[in-house]
C-alpha cells in the first residue's frame, strides 16, 4: 500500500483483499494514508517506518521543534526525561536522538502502544520505555528532568482554558516545580497573566508558522521571554522595552514573525528596525530604512490609499498587476473576496496591506524587499 495513489486505493485494496482479511487490508490502507499526512512533520524517511493513529497525527510536535527542544534540554545537562503525555512517542524519539534516556508515559492503551512500536522501529527502544499509566500517577524522582505535553483538544475541538486541559495547566506546573528542570508544551495563544513567574516563557515558530509555546522551570531565568524562529535556531530575547510609538507612514513596512507577536517582542523588533508602529493596536512596524532582521519580512511601500476597492482596481490594472498577495491585520475585508473584486491581471506582482494607520481604514501596496 505505501506508494499507493489515492486513486488507485480501491482496485489496490480490492485484489489484496483475495489473499489477505480485509481487517488487516483496512489498517494497512489507513496506515498508508496517515504516513502520507505524517511527512509534513516527520519527514519521508521517519513517516515510512513509524506508526500512527489520526489523532497522533494531529498532534505530535513537527520534528525540527522537537528536536530544537530536545537539544535545549541535553544543553542544559539532562541526560533523562520523564516525557508524560507522550502520545505516539514523537517528542521522545527527539529526546532520545539526542541522548536522552526517556520514560514515555500515557493512559491511552493504543497510544502507548504505538509509541513503543514507533520506538521500535526507529531502533531507539534502548533509550525509550514506554508505559501505559495515568500520567498523575507516575513517580518521576530520578529524573534529570519533566517534559510535559497535555491533550488540548476535547470532544469539542481545541481546549482554550489552560485549566480544561488533560491534566490542568496547575497539575503541570506543581510537577514541573517539583522537578530538577521541566519544559511544558502549551498554546502559543496562552494569555501572559497566566504563565507563573517561576518560568521562562518561549514562542516557537518554524518557518514562519508558530507552533507552540514552551514554560521552562530550572533554567536559571526565571521572567524571562524569548521568540524563536527555526530552522536556526534564531532567538530574540525580551528586554522589557515599552510598547514603541505610533508615527507616520514610512518607506518601509515589516511584519513581525508571528512567535514575536506572541512574545509580546515587537518593541525589541521596532528598536532594532529604527521604527515604530502604523496603529496603537496593529503589530506593522513601519521605517525609513530598510534593515534586514530575522525577526520580521519586510516589504518596500509604493503607494498608500484609504481603503477603496474602487481606487485599489485602478491602481492594480495601471501597473499590470496579476499576483496579488493580500495581507490584513486590523481589517475585516477577507482576502479572496478582495482578489475576486480587483480581478487582479498582468505580468507584475504586487502586496496590498489592509490595515489601520491611525484608526483609519488603510491599503498599503508595495513589494518584498529582496
Amino acid at each position: 500500500m505505501r506508494d499507493t495513489a489515492p486513486a488507485e486505493e480501491l482496485a489496490v485494496a480490492t485484489r489484496l483483499r483475495r489473499d489477505h482479511p480485509a481487517e488487516l487490508v483496512s489498517a494497512a490502507l489507513g496506515q498508508a494514508r496517515l504516513r502520507q499526512r505524517a511527512v509534513a512533520k516527520f519527514g519521508a524517511e521517519d513517516a515510512g517506518r513509524m506508526f500512527f493513529t489520526p489523532n497522533g497525527v494531529e498532534q505530535s510536535t513537527r520534528a525540527g521543534v522537537a528536536a530544537y527542544r530536545a537539544r535545549r534540554l541535553r544543553e542544559l545537562g539532562v541526560t533523562s526525561v520523564a516525557d508524560l503525555c507522550c502520545g505516539i512517542g514523537g517528542d521522545a524519539i527527539a529526546l532520545a536522538r539526542a541522548g536522552i534516556r526517556v520514560l514515555a508515559v500515557d493512559r491511552d492503551p493504543l497510544t502507548a502502544a504505538t509509541a513503543r512500536a514507533n520506538a521500535e522501529a526507529l531502533g531507539l527502544a534502548g533509550l525509550i520505555e514506554v508505559r501505559e499509566a495515568d500520567v498523575t500517577e507516575v513517580d518521576t524522582t530520578g529524573y534529570d528532568a519533566v517534559f510535559v505535553d497535555p491533550a488540548r483538544r476535547g470532544g469539542r475541538g481545541r481546549v482554550f482554558d489552560p485549566e480544561a486541559y488533560s491534566p490542568p495547566l496547575s497539575w503541570a506546573v506543581e510537577t514541573a516545580l517539583g522537578a530538577p528542570r521541566a519544559a511544558l508544551k502549551i498554546a502559543p495563544g496562552i494569555p501572559h497573566e497566566v504563565i507563573p513567574d517561576a518560568a521562562e516563557a518561549e514562542w516557537i515558530s518554524d518557518g514562519g508558522d508558530v507552533k507552540e509555546a514552551v514554560l521552562w522551570f530550572g533554567t536559571g531565568a526565571p521572567g524571562a521571554v524569548r521568540a524563536t524562529l527555526l530552522p536556526g535556531p534564531r532567538t530574540l530575547l525580551g528586554r522589557g522595552l515599552p510598547d514603541p510609538a505610533v508615527r507616520p507612514v514610512g518607506r518601509y513596512l515589516y511584519e513581525p514573525d508571528g512567535a514575536v507577536i506572541r512574545a509580546h517582542l515587537v518593541a525589541e523588533v521596532a528598536e532594532e528596525l529604527g521604527g515604530g508602529l502604523l496603529d496603537p493596536t496593529i503589530a506593522y512596524i513601519t521605517a525609513d530604512a530598510p534593515r534586514p532582521t530575522p525577526y520580521a519580512s519586510g516589504y518596500e511601500i509604493t503607494d498608500r490609499l484609504p481603503f477603496n476597492v474602487k481606487k485599489l482596481k485602478a491602481l492594480l490594472r495601471e501597473r499590470e498587476v496579476g499576483t496579488l498577495t493580500v495581507k490584513k491585520r486590523g481589517s475585516a475585508v477577507e482576502p479572496e473576496e478582495l482578489r475576486r473584486k480587483v480581478r487582479p491581471q498582468g505580468p507584475n506582482a504586487a502586496t496590498v496591506f489592509l490595515t489601520r494607520v491611525a484608526g483609519a481604514p488603510t491599503m498599503l501596496i508595495g513589494h518584498p524587499l529582496g
